[in-house]
């Protein structure tokens, strides 16, 4: 049995065509599906629908062979033990600064300034502005950064960007760009060993999608 481990969402859906190019139909919605794990159209292959920021951590101690998870979370969440064989190219989107329209950020940032910035993604974070020469006091958030700054509890936040609706739409303003954001496959690295040849066709099928 091959275990894939997905989270829901965008992820999700953009996985699908390249699971058909494998020949994978998952037989499920995980949006409409109560159950966990989802059958496919192959009787060897079945998907766990887990939270992306556990998809790592699943596949990392073996409850899943495969997974999908974003560039962010391996960073801010480790990849210890993990075979990354190839960047999917898909939940395209950007790690950025924001800050409120009306806040002077250029002046906050020089060297040697403090900045209280909320965020999820601590330790991009703190990599990024001691980078820069930046004290910063990290409020860890899990859901509706874009509050933060406006309520005075920061001064600025680190935060996914797609589209930048969100942000203009409560007066926010992206100010730096630190990376971006694209979806990895990740390979237990035990069951790459002991189930290679159907993982290697899982890859194999990717990576010819993808038109690697």
């Amino acid at each position: 049995m091959i275990t894939l481990a997905l989270s829901k969402g965008r992820i999700f859906d953009e996985t699908l065509p390249l699971l058909k190019a494998a020949g994978i139909e998952v037989l499920e919605d995980p949006e409409t599906s109560r159950k966990l794990i989802l059958a496919t159209n192959q009787p060897d292959v079945r998907v766990l629908v887990v939270r992306a920021t556990d998809v790592p951590t699943y596949v990392q101690y073996g409850g899943a062979d495969l997974g999908i998870t974003g560039r962010d979370t391996l960073l801010e969440h480790g990849s210890q033990g993990l075979y990354q064989p190839l960047d999917l190219q898909i939940a395209k989107c950007r790690i950025s600064v924001a800050v409120r329209s009306d806040f002077d950020y250029p002046s906050a940032v020089k060297k040697g300034s403090r900045l209280t910035v909320a965020t999820k993604y601590v330790a991009i974070s703190r990599d990024f502005f001691a980078a820069k020469g930046v004290h910063v006091d990290l409020i860890k958030l899990y859901g509706s950064m874009e509050l933060a700054p406006l309520v005075g509890m920061a001064d600025a936040i680190v935060d996914l960007v797609s589209t930048g609706n969100t942000l203009k739409a409560n007066h926010l303003i992206e100010v730096e760009h630190i990376m971006d954001i694209s979806s990895r496959l990740v390979v237990n690295q035990a069951a790459l060993k002991l189930k290679q040849a159907p993982i290697r066709r899982i890859i194999d099928a990717f990576a010819s999608a993808l038109g690697k």
